[in-house]
């Protein structure tokens, strides 16, 4: 596949104050501009930065790294020593396992780094012996079980073409003198197996092309590339895969996108991967790791574009990162299946810790400063302790160790406070507030509803309808969100889902495996084929409704419920009788992002089903776990004037929820709706209910949930606000500050007193009236007004839009500001907006207006 070009600068960038010209032109990618010391240089950077130099080993601050290496080492040579049949380490048996193999690869590479790293003992460092030993070990696997082209490629196509590749030419690169002395051969061998997996065209044509990666996956196996380029002494495998991998640093433009590439980093911040996953927490870190590992082997050669992509790389951790960051603990909006991994949320942060540091050190003036003060803010807000010894590199560690003692870099949060985040691009919100942080998962026809794969994420069916996590500064969040969170709470009882009243069965109790296996179909059903990935592992929904507009540190968002692409296929009969797919429930929702709380409205909720009997449908205003010990109390009033407390069926006028254990309280105020279910109760299972291969260790919660029941064949509307650590005293009057406008299936508006801020978004192709106000289409709309100025801003949700056009009555009719794409006319008392949206992909475009 040919790969896009890089045109311009990262948008992300820009806001960082970065440039960027054309990447990947010109002579610092042609091999006329290459020596052969070049190769050199990138081997020996290769080896510095996985075993370190005789400088940043020699300091005590890599004492641990050092140990860890040399311990792992022992134990693999003991495992290796103890291997019997169909072996190379004891308990991993080769010859039906992907899994077994790519764990095979990265022992030997592990014994291999042991034996190049400066200050090993001696019966390591240098060990001929041992080195013969290894690669008689590769030699013997590829005999026998890589190799073998048709026998092969079983499993996770990621092990074949990433995960052991990746392996091999690391270890190759650490035991080159011996490998070019004792089997030559072996290299060239390995190299045409992993290109052959790749299906990559010959070395001798230069194409070597990869069938359909891109983004992060693309950034591995150049990666790999440039290293196996610098050890075959091949200046046109190393351009090729330099050049390659500098498409990844392009933002991407989806009205414009190149070989119809969507993977990469978006100008809003998002990152996307597998073409429609939200992905910063798990494949955008391991693209962030990749591009600062290529700017260090690239160090120093004729290929190095530090200067262009460091500035590139800064405004991925500034924008898109940091934002995502909770007190240290990436939040689960962006982690894709990797949500149900029992290590999630501050140890996937750790690893933008290691990016910054050497990012940092790339670094001059405020940059530099902003990114080693957002090291030292991470060391000190992370729950999770930062530990050097689990950084890749040990000359990584001596430059943590340097930043964290350098007092003139203070400690600051790349976020700001007061700051929110729309990811359009991704369907995500990201919301600040000092105290807290509001994340906020929506799906469309562009964006996944959910990612499950490989016995991963078994439960997700509703994670991008809608679903929230509330994060609480100074909280322990594995104690609220993370495994604990996925192993206690209802799939179907999701802080903020609405969802049908019935018994979903997981991939593996459904197909009795990790996928929908019938390669005899016409749509070709394997484990990696793209119709797997269209309908079960990450399907996208039929709505094109999902989005919303920011003013400053303010933010709405709108989102149609709808189906997903396997039930609208299956019912048009385009998919296997033995298919399975559920039908969604139908409604609209909106959520209004303020500076004390988020305001939330659902309506048209109904289960729309043509024929047949309609379900009973939830919605989970929503849900805290606690330990089953903590002092969890709940207080409130219902709309007759008596208390609120545990219990179905309860007119709340407000309630909250308070743990005294760690001192955290949240209030709810039920601005619009009927009933509610108040439950408070433990609720245990297991690590294995939510991942396959998770440890079967039993977890128990008291799981509080607050629930409007939807009885089948009706449909309703509901308006709430959450109100973060709020004390109970507060909440009887909070209703005052805010006004309900409208809450249909058309529109759904509300008005901020205090702020003298109205939100809006529409659904509807007519649009609709507020009020004085008059929206066309749908929108998302946010009019604040102070004193004599009014601003005002719009955003196309539907990302389809040539126009928008709002008239808002009572406003200022001269104009102080404005984006060229708004243009102004006075009409009948009322200021009139037409904004031109055809590019505008989901931003916000505003125009302040004043009365001088």
């Amino acid at each position: 596949m040919q790969r896009r070009t890089v045109l311009g600068a990262s948008a992300a960038a820009i806001a960082a104050g970065a440039t960027l010209s054309t990447i990947g032109g010109g002579a610092r990618t042609s091999a006329a501009a290459a020596p052969t010391t070049d190769h050199e240089k990138i081997k020996a950077n290769v080896v510095a930065q996985f075993a370190g130099t005789p400088e940043s080993n020699a300091d005590p601050v890599t004492a641990g790294k050092r140990d860890k290496i040399i311990s792992t080492a022992r134990t693999r040579i003991t495992q290796m020593d103890a291997a019997g049949t169909d072996e190379i380490f004891a308990g991993v048996p080769l010859g039906s396992s992907d899994t077994n193999l790519t764990t095979t690869f990265t022992r030997l590479t592990e014994i291999a780094l042991a034996t190049r790293m400066p200050g090993a003992p001696a019966d390591l460092l240098g060990n001929a012996d041992l080195q013969l030993r290894v690669l008689d070990a590769f030699a013997l696997v590829h005999q026998k079980y890589y190799g073998d082209q048709e026998s092969g490629y079983f499993g996770n196509w990621f092990n074949w073409e990433i995960g052991q590749p990746t392996q091999i030419t690391r270890a190759f690169v650490l035991l080159e003198e011996a490998l070019n002395e004792y089997r030559p051969e072996l290299l060239s061998t390995f190299v045409a197996t992993m290109d052959a997996y790749l299906r990559a065209g010959k070395d001798g044509d230069v194409d070597l092309g990869s069938r359909f990666h891109t983004g992060a996956n693309l950034a591995d196996i150049t990666t790999n590339r440039i290293i196996q380029g610098a050890l075959l002494g091949d200046d046109k495998r190393v351009a090729k895969a330099v050049s390659d991998q500098l498409t990844v640093y392009a933002t991407v433009d989806p009205d414009n996108l190149v070989n119809n590439v969507t993977d990469g980093y978006y100008a809003d911040g998002s990152f996307i991967q597998h073409d429609s996953v939200a992905y910063t927490g798990s494949y955008g870190r391991v693209l962030l790791q990749r591009s600062i590992q290529t700017i260090k082997i690239l160090d120093g050669t004729a290929w190095s574009q530090a200067d262009e992509l460091v500035p590139v790389v800064h405004g991925w951790v500034a924008r898109g990162f940091a934002p995502v960051i909770f007190e240290g603990w990436m939040m689960e909006i962006v982690k894709g299946r990797g949500v149900s991994r029992t290590t999630t949320g501050y140890v996937d942060a750790l690893a933008v810790v290691e990016a910054a540091v050497d990012l940092a050190s790339y670094e001059t003036g405020d940059r530099a400063t902003a990114m080693g003060g957002y090291v030292k803010y991470l060391a000190e807000i992370s729950r999770a302790k930062v530990d050097p010894s689990s950084f890749v590199s040990p000359v990584s560690v001596v430059a943590y160790t340097k930043l964290l003692a350098d007092d003139s870099v203070p400690a600051s949060n790349l976020t700001p406070a007061v700051s929110t985040y729309a990811y359009n691009a991704m369907a995500r919100n990201v919301h600040h507030r000092p105290g807290w942080t509001f994340a906020l998962s929506r799906s469309s026809s562009r964006i996944s509803k959910y990612e499950y794969m490989g016995g991963e994420n078994l439960r997700p069916w509703f994670a991008g309808d809608g679903s929230h996590q509330l994060y609480l500064a100074g909280q322990d969040q594995t104690t609220a969100f993370g495994i604990a969170h996925q192993v206690c709470v209802s799939p179907y009882r999701l802080g903020g889902v609405t969802a049908p009243v019935e018994e979903r069965k997981t991939i593996p109790e459904l197909y009795g495996g990790q996928w929908y296996q019938n390669p005899d179909h016409p749509l070709e059903f394997t484990s990696s084929s793209e119709s797997q990935n269209h309908y079960v592992y990450f399907p996208l929904s039929t709505n094109e409704h999902s989005g919303g507009a920011t003013q400053g540190t303010y933010a709405a968002s709108g989102h149609v419920l709808a189906d997903d692409v396997a039930w609208r296929d299956k019912q048009a009969g385009e998919l296997p009788a033995d298919f399975v797919a559920y039908k969604n429930a139908s409604g609209v929702r909106s959520w209004f992002m303020f500076d004390e709380e988020v305001v939330a409205l659902a309506a048209g909720i109904t289960d729309d089903v043509s024929s047949g009997a309609k379900r009973a449908l939830t919605t989970t205003l929503d849900t805290r776990i606690a330990a089953p010990g903590d002092d969890v109390t709940i207080t409130g009033q219902l709309r007759s004037g008596a208390a609120a407390k545990a219990g179905e069926d309860q007119d709340v006028a407000w309630l909250h929820w308070s743990n005294a254990s760690n001192s955290t309280g949240i209030g709810y105020v039920v601005l619009d709706g009927g009933t509610l279910d108040v439950v408070n109760e433990v609720r245990s299972g297991s690590q294995r209910d939510v991942r396959q291969s998770n440890p079967d260790t039993k977890i128990t919660k008291q799981v509080f949930s607050l629930t409007r029941r939807h009885p089948a064949g009706r449909t309703e509307s509901l308006a709430w606000a959450i109100v973060p650590n709020a004390a109970a005293a507060e909440l009887p009057d909070w209703s005052s500050r805010l006004k309900v406008l409208a809450n249909t299936a058309e529109v759904q508006a509300v008005e901020h007193r205090r702020l003298g801020i109205t939100m809006i978004n529409t659904f509807s192709e007519a649009g609709a009236a507020i009020g004085v106000h008059r929206v066309d289409g749908p929108a998302s709309v946010i009019i604040r007004r102070d004193r004599d100025e009014t601003q005002i801003s719009v955003s196309d949700p539907t990302h389809q839009a040539d126009r928008i056009v709002v008239d808002v009555k009572g406003a200022p009719l001269h104009v102080k500001e404005s984006d060229d794409e708004v243009s102004f006319e006075a009409y009948r008392g009322a200021a009139r907006l037409v904004v031109d949206t055809s590019r505008g992909q989901g931003r916000s475009f505003s125009i302040t207006l004043t009365r001088r």
